[in-house]
């Protein structure tokens, strides 16, 4: 018998770096939501542990311990084949091998946060709109906020996360300003995301110049409340009012750039 298990794509809204510690893991003031577009996993019984993958990204995750979903179903004590359909661009800003990590621990019914795979596993567990602090593994729920619609757009490059933080010069940084909680529909959550920002877009933009290209089409876009770029990069948001305006966005932009990846989403 073959079951299911759904990874969506992770999206921060806004990711303040406010310091760094001695271990070197940099301390991080997020708001991350997560989008109805991401990878898909099967679990079924076999003798032994294996992994295959199928779709659009397939090539190159590795099949073996390297892989976080390896690695997540040891942690969770599952011995089976996995097939994971890899639907989302590989470093991209987006939480891909950590959604998929975190989507094995919750089709397992593991009760622990999955922290020791990745900093990001624990909010990709929760799966669900967060305030994500410390170096992630401080989470508040957001309960109360709206479901938004977006456009996620990679123009298909893929980024080095320790090569952006890298680049960023300052790591100390503010946090954000105001407070989340309480807030219930998508014009004050849009109004509150307008006074954050993200630390590294300016440095991703200077390893991946493309990022700014996409920034402008984004901008561009009739309907575009806020646009920015999620994560370390090189995938962006551009946030609409409604599901007919994402489409609209999503249709023109793929028509303009038929290389780029481009998804019309509603994030939770």
């Amino acid at each position: 018998m073959t079951s299911e298990a759904f990874a969506p794509a992770k999206i921060n809204l806004a990711l303040h770096v406010t310091g760094q510690r001695d271990d070197g893991y940099h301390l991080l003031d997020s708001i991350v939501m997560f989008a109805d577009v991401g990878d898909r996993l099967w679990f079924s019984k076999a003798e032994d542990m294996a992994i295959s993958v199928t779709g659009p990204f397939a090539d190159g995750v590795p099949l073996d311990g390297r892989n976080l979903v390896w690695r997540a179903a040891e942690l969770a004590g599952f011995s089976g084949a996995i097939q994971l359909e890899k639907n989302l661009p590989h470093g991209a800003g987006i939480g891909g091998g950590s959604s998929d990590a975190a989507a094995v621990l919750r089709h397992c019914g593991y009760a622990g946060d999955g922290a020791v795979l990745g900093a990001d596993v624990p909010v990709c567990k929760a799966a669900k709109a967060q305030r994500m602090q410390g170096i992630g593994e401080v989470l508040t729920p957001l309960s109360g906020w709206p479901s938004l619609h977006a456009v996620l757009v990679n123009p298909g490059v893929e980024i080095s996360t320790p090569e952006v933080f890298k680049a960023l010069n300052q790591k100390e940084n503010s946090e954000m300003s105001g407070d989340p909680m309480g807030l219930s529909t998508a014009e004050d959550v849009i109004a509150f995301l307008k006074g954050q920002r993200n630390d590294l877009e300016d440095p991703a933009q200077s390893v991946a110049p493309a990022i700014t290209s996409v920034l402008d089409t984004l901008n561009g876009m009739p309907h575009c409340r806020l646009a920015r770029m999620s994560g370390s990069g090189a995938t962006c948001f551009a946030l609409m009012d409604t599901a007919k305006h994402t489409a609209e966005a999503a249709q023109t932009i793929a028509t303009e750039h038929p290389d780029w990846w481009v998804r019309p989403c509603v994030l939770s």
